[in-house]
């Protein structure tokens, strides 16, 4: 992995977990990697919301199921209190309610325990410079619970037709929300749809925009809701 230039400042982190042994231990794994500096843990969400607006950490790895103020909650609460604070779910459930019920409150990635300290670290740095992350098997899980392409589910058995987004898109547009809520990245859009690259991140922007979203992974998201996967 890249390491930070000296000269740039340390990205505070608070970690969040019920369990002791978990929280400091990943607080020391995080403590001797550079650009890192742990500014304290908390061993539950009511308590990660107090020490964020005391400590003012850059980033927050937050665990999802805890006594007191669950992760969610939690996450939700800073989202209105500290919104300058990117908090990343760190946990070991990987169900898709649970993805989905953190991102839309606001976290910035949503990653699994068993990642190595080095590529946690990694992705602490990425969530300071906003870059919203999911676990690849977290990602599986979310597409693997999609309905199908053409419809949504509705709320008896069976479903309805898809539902046009509220804000006009083009087809080509469409086509791009779809690629990229299945995870294509810039570059693999635009050698599916026979387009530059920079063309796609145009397009990307303008989707991200007239949606009013703040990342690929809400837009994501979005598609799903609309019945475009």
């Amino acid at each position: 992995m890249d390491q930070p230039p000296e000269s740039t400042p340390a990205v505070r982190v608070l970690v969040v977990d019920d369990q002791r042994l978990i929280r400091d231990g990943i607080a020391s794994l995080l403590s001797i990697r550079p650009g890192i500096t742990v500014v304290g843990t908390a061993p539950d969400g009511r308590d990660a919301v107090a020490k964020t607006l005391e400590l003012g950490p850059d980033v927050v790895l937050m665990d999802v199921r805890m006594p007191v103020m669950d992760g969610v909650e939690a996450v939700a609460v800073l989202r209105e209190r500290a919104p300058e604070c990117r908090v990343v779910m760190l946990t070991t459930f990987d169900d898709e309610e649970y993805v989905v019920q953190a991102l839309r409150a606001g976290a910035h990635g949503y990653l699994l325990k068993d990642l190595p300290a080095e590529d946690l670290a990694h992705a602490v740095r990425l969530a300071h410079a906003g870059v919203t992350q999911l676990d690849s098997s977290v990602a599986r899980r979310l597409t693997d619970s999609l309905p199908p392409t053409g419809t949504v589910a509705g709320p008896a058995a069976g479903s309805v037709p898809a539902q046009a987004p509220a804000v006009a898109l083009s087809p080509r547009e469409i086509d791009i929300l779809r690629l990229l809520a299945h995870g294509h990245s810039n570059r693999e859009i635009a050698a599916r749809l026979y387009l530059s690259e920079g063309t796609v991140k145009n397009h990307v922007s303008r989707i991200l925009q007239r949606l009013a979203l703040r990342d690929r992974t809400q837009a994501a998201l979005r598609a799903r809701d609309l019945g475009l996967l």
